[in-house]
Order: structure tokens, then C-alpha cells, then sequence
């Protein structure tokens, strides 16, 4: 059975955490009933793990290309796991794909958190045998639970994080199957092709979003916050509410409303910042040709910051996350607080946090798998980087331990100047844009507005050369191949590229931006048949960098 996430990417730690993947070179049945034990306690609350054979680590890093398993031993193998799964008490079943990676074959094994801590399992699997212990993962080592650790572990009985619950208000009819394909395609798992033939309920289960009896099967809260249209029909107020200050006086503001799946707020707000509140300044510098750049707010820092929010907010409680743009800083409101032992004085540090509890295990799954947040503990420090990379002042994090957390990011000080004699605002461009055409694009964005007999031939070597390092080499085909609307499949495929937002976001987002293409449904970006066509100014730019046309 198909696993619901991309397993070249999990096997290079892009999906969940090196400590919640145990690489295992051969078939060892002994220390897979441990480890399958230890990922059902979930002693952190941390989603569970996965067991991977036929591959060697390091470290905890895996050795590629795989030793792998024989083929005839597979089948085998699969029916070895069901029988370890009833000598786990109570018994517990994970789910098993069989993958070939470089032509070997592996067995990964997904272990999902239990509902039914604790458990244990056989010291030995050897005749006689009578001792048991519940086992957990210590970092990336799986142990006996013994003292302090067994006594955490029992206390964890019967609680289940809130977005793992069982939803008895809903019924498998509201989760939706659309959001469900889009959501397998878009992190490129094989369950895509699959979920096709599958019956609904099947798929449901598969995917860990819906438990129970085929009678009486019912969706889990993790999947109504991603996979149902309106959320905020199960969830009161599971959005987020941002209010844009046009001045100080507190009469001039906007309000928006996010909602949606949680990754379409999360979206949908960072496009609205961007495209409405982040600026770009190049100031200057007297008596030298050097310019310094700076926007008034990172969007790496934004992005980092209202991902976590979404994350870490608690959705059995009826406050929204809160965004307030002011005329000199930004805030962002989100209740509770962190779950202990985080408190206060952590958020005085740069440091990386390592929570020992989370709110919800899954919901960090999904936001990952879509590249909407990094690994554990990373959030603290990319915030700071990215603040201090743009000169920004330092964010400042606040907690009464309890209630809320509050984050102000305070405007780059070149945006409180009013000499603009000694300052030029650019277009509204991100980072990601500035980095893809280096810091030449107001050079390239020059060309597209001249005639192609006013640009020398200089200009146009160089805008066909960062392009084309840009774009692998395609970009004249690329880019007259749009001359028809064309989907995002079909331009990535052009580009020999993953249907992933990532690719989206670094090589058809840009283009966009700059006005080089359009897009087809501007107000609806996930529209079934959006599709993307070049503009005139792009074809102001074809024109320098041309070369006999062809299609895709």
C-alpha cells in the first residue's frame, strides 16, 4: 500500500526530522518490533516515525545508493511486519510500502502515533522469552522506558493531541476529494496515481485522516483543517484576521479575512503581504557606486513566523491569529502559549528550541510535506537571520506563559526616513526573485521596455545568458511555448522539473512578478484549469534573446 508522502524526499530527511526515521541495512526482526513499538508511544508527541530496510546509515544519515533487500524476500517481509504488529501489546499495525530507489529494492515502513499508549513489546523474540517493556525514541535512539520516562510515557494514556482526535460532528462526506488528489500530486506521493482506483474510505485510512469502523468511519481533525473547503464549520474562528493600519490615527485600516485549509490561509496571506506590503529600497551611498538594498520587512521572517502561528495555535480555543500591519511594525497574535517546559525566557534567546510536547503532530507533518515550514527547532534562527541579513532590528518575542505569544517585527529604519531625495523604491519584489536572476533583473527588466534595435547586442548576450542559466537552458522555448495558455504540469514538465509548489514558486511565480507571463485566473490560483500565457513584455524580451522558434 501506497505511503501518503514523497519517499525519495523522506529518505533524505526533506519530510520529517532524522530522529523520527531508523535506516536499517537488513531484516532484523527484533529491533524492528522495538522500533515499531517506540514510534507507536510517540512519547513527544511528535507524529510517530518511519523504519526503513534495505538501507545503511551513518550517524543516522543514510548511505546511498541502497545495499537493498531480494526481491523474493519482499512479500515475505510485509507479511513479518503484520505478525511483529500482534506481539505489540495492544497490537498495532503500521503501513508498508515496497520502494525501489537506484534499482534496489527497500521496505519502508510508515508508524504512525498510537491511539492506545502505552505500549510494549517482547525483550526477545526468542522461545521463552517473557520480558516486556514499552519502548520510546530518545532522540534517534529507541530505548526501554524505565523511571521518570515510563511515568511520562503512562501519563500520555488516552490523550491524544487535539488535530489527531477523532471529529464525531463530521462525517467522511466532508472531507474532500479534490484538496485530497491536489494535496498527494502537489508533494509528488505515489498514493496520487493510486487514490484514483481506491475507495474513498480506503483512501481516507491510508492517509491517517479518518479512524473507525467501516460503519461508522469519521474524519480526524487533521483532516478537516486540511482537506474540507470551510474549516471554520468545525473549528469556530480557525482563521486568520489581519487589519492593515494606514496611518496612526486608527481610522484608516483594511480587514481581511484568511480561511480556508490551513495551507490556503497560509498562502493566501504571504501573497497578500507581498504583493501589498513589502518594499524594496536601494539607497545610494555618497561619493561611490555601491547601492545598499534593504526591504522594510523580510518575507523570509513573515513566511517563518505565520507558518509557526498556524502550527503551534491550539484550535479547540475560538481566537483567530491576528496580524496587524502598523505604519512602523507588524505583529502577529496567536494563542495559547507554548506547551512546557518552553516559556518566556526561551523566547529571550536566538537559539534553536527543542519543545519536548507538541499541540498538534500532525498538522507540522502536512505544513512540512508542502514546504511551508522547516524542522524542529529551526524557527527561532531563521527569524533572527533573516532580520539581520536585511538590517533589520531584532524581533522581539512575547509570553505571559499561558494565554498567548505575540511577535513584533519592527520596519527597517531606511523606511522611517523622509529624505526619499537618496532613496529609490524598486517594484515590490521578494528575495526569491532578487536571488533567481541575481542582481541583474533591473538590467533584464530594462530590456523588455526597449525596441529589440535599440538593445545592443551586449545587452542581449547578457539577458539570454542569466536566463538561460536560470532556466536550465530553456528559456526562448519556454517562453514561445506560451504564446497558448499552458498549465503548471505542462510548463514544469517542459522543464524536466517535479509538480511541487517549490518549483512553481522558483521558476513560473517570477515570471509572473515581472510581467512576463500572466496568469489566467488571477483571483482563483489553484483554479482547476489555470493556465499561464506570455505577455507583451515578454515578448519584448523574446525578442532579445531569440532563437528559431519551436513548441512544447
Amino acid at each position: 500500500m501506497a505511503i501518503p508522502t514523497n519517499i525519495e524526499r523522506l529518505i533524505h530527511g526533506k519530510v520529517v526530522e532524522s530522529e523520527r526515521i531508523e535506516f536499517k541495512k537488513s531484516w532484523n526482526p527484533e529491533d524492528i518490533v522495538h522500533s515499531m513499538c517506540a514510534f507507536a508511544n510517540d512519547i513527544h508527541n511528535l507524529g510517530g516515525g518511519y523504519i526503513i530496510v534495505g538501507i545503511e546509515e551513518n550517524n543516522g544519515r543514510p548511505i546511498l545508493p541502497p545495499t537493498g533487500l531480494e526481491e523474493n524476500q519482499i512479500d515475505a517481509f510485509q507479511k513479518k511486519v503484520i505478525e511483529l504488529g500482534y506481539k505489540i501489546s495492544p497490537s498495532y499495525f503500521p503501513i508498508i510500502q515496497p520502494y525501489t530507489m537506484d534499482n534496489n529494492h527497500i521496505l519502508v515502513i510508515w508508524c504512525p502515533a498510537g491511539d492506545n499508549r502505552p505500549y510494549d513489546a517482547p525483550h526477545s523474540l526468542s522461545k521463552g522469552n517473557t520480558k516486556r517493556f514499552s519502548y520510546v525514541r530518545i532522540g534517534s535512539n529507541t530505548i526501554q522506558a524505565k523511571d521518570e520516562t515510563l511515568r511520562q510515557l503512562q501519563e500520555l494514556t488516552a490523550r491524544i493531541p487535539f488535530d489527531d482526535r477523532l471529529n464525531n460532528q463530521a462525517k467522511l462526506e466532508d472531507l474532500d476529494l479534490g484538496l485530497i488528489r491536489e494535496y498527494l500530486q502537489e508533494i509528488g506521493s505515489s498514493l496520487a496515481d493510486d487514490s484514483t482506483e481506491m475507495k474513498f474510505s480506503d483512501l481516507c485510512r491510508t492517509m491517517m485522516i479518518a479512524k473507525g469502523p467501516d460503519e461508522d468511519i469519521r474524519p480526524l481533525n487533521v483532516g478537516l483543517l486540511f482537506f474540507n473547503k470551510q474549516p471554520d464549520q468545525f473549528f469556530d474562528r480557525a482563521w486568520i484576521e489581519l487589519v492593515w493600519h494606514k496611518d496612526d490615527s486608527g481610522k484608516e485600516f483594511t480587514e481581511k479575512y484568511f480561511k480556508g485549509p490551513l495551507n490556503y490561509q497560509i498562502n493566501g496571506v504571504l501573497d497578500y503581504i507581498k504583493n501589498n506590503i513589502i518594499e524594496e529600497r536601494v539607497v545610494k551611498l555618497p561619493h561611490t557606486e555601491k547601492a545598499l538594498r534593504a526591504f522594510n520587512y523580510p518575507y523570509a521572517a513573515l513566511e517563518e513566523i505565520i507558518a509557526n502561528a498556524v502550527y503551534h495555535k491550539s484550535y479547540e480555543l475560538r481566537d483567530p491569529i491576528e496580524i496587524q500591519i502598523f505604519p512602523d511594525k507588524i505583529t502577529v497574535l496567536s494563542y495559547p502559549s507554548p506547551m512546557p517546559p518552553v516559556n518566556h525566557k526561551d523566547f529571550a534567546t536566538q537559539k534553536r528550541i527543542v519543545a519536548r510536547k507538541y499541540r498538534n503532530r500532525r498538522i507540522g507533518d502536512f505544513l512540512k510535506e508542502l514546504d511551508l515550514t522547516e524542522g524542529r527547532g529551526t524557527g527561532f534562527p531563521a527569524i533572527y537571520r533573516a532580520m539581520e541579513r536585511n538590517g533589520s532590528p531584532k524581533p522581539t518575542f512575547e509570553t505571559d506563559d499561558s494565554n498567548y505569544v505575540l511577535v513584533t517585527l519592527d520596519i527597517h529604519p531606511e523606511f522611517l526616513k523622509n529624505d526619499q531625495a537618496t532613496v529609490e523604491v524598486s517594484d515590490q519584489a521578494s528575495e526569491q526573485v532578487k536571488t533567481l536572476y541575481f542582481n541583474t533583473i533591473d538590467d533584464i527588466r530594462k530590456f523588455t521596455n526597449l525596441k529589440s534595435d535599440q538593445a545592443s547586442d551586449q545587452a542581449s548576450d547578457q539577458a539570454r545568458e542569466l536566463l538561460n542559466e536560470a532556466f536550465n537552458g530553456k528559456i526562448d522555448n519556454l517562453l514561445k511555448g506560451l504564446n497558448s495558455w499552458k498549465s503548471k504540469d505542462e510548463i514544469l514538465e517542459y522543464l524536466q522539473l517535479s509538480n511541487h509548489t517549490r518549483n512553481r514558486r522558483k521558476y513560473i511565480d517570477p515570471l509572473v512578478e515581472y510581467g512576463w507571463i500572466e496568469i489566467r485566473y488571477p483571483g482563483t490560483p489553484t483554479h482547476p484549469n489555470q493556465g499561464y500565457k506570455i505577455t507583451a513584455a515578454g515578448k519584448r524580451l523574446l525578442e532579445l534573446i531569440s532563437k528559431p522558434e519551436s513548441d512544447y
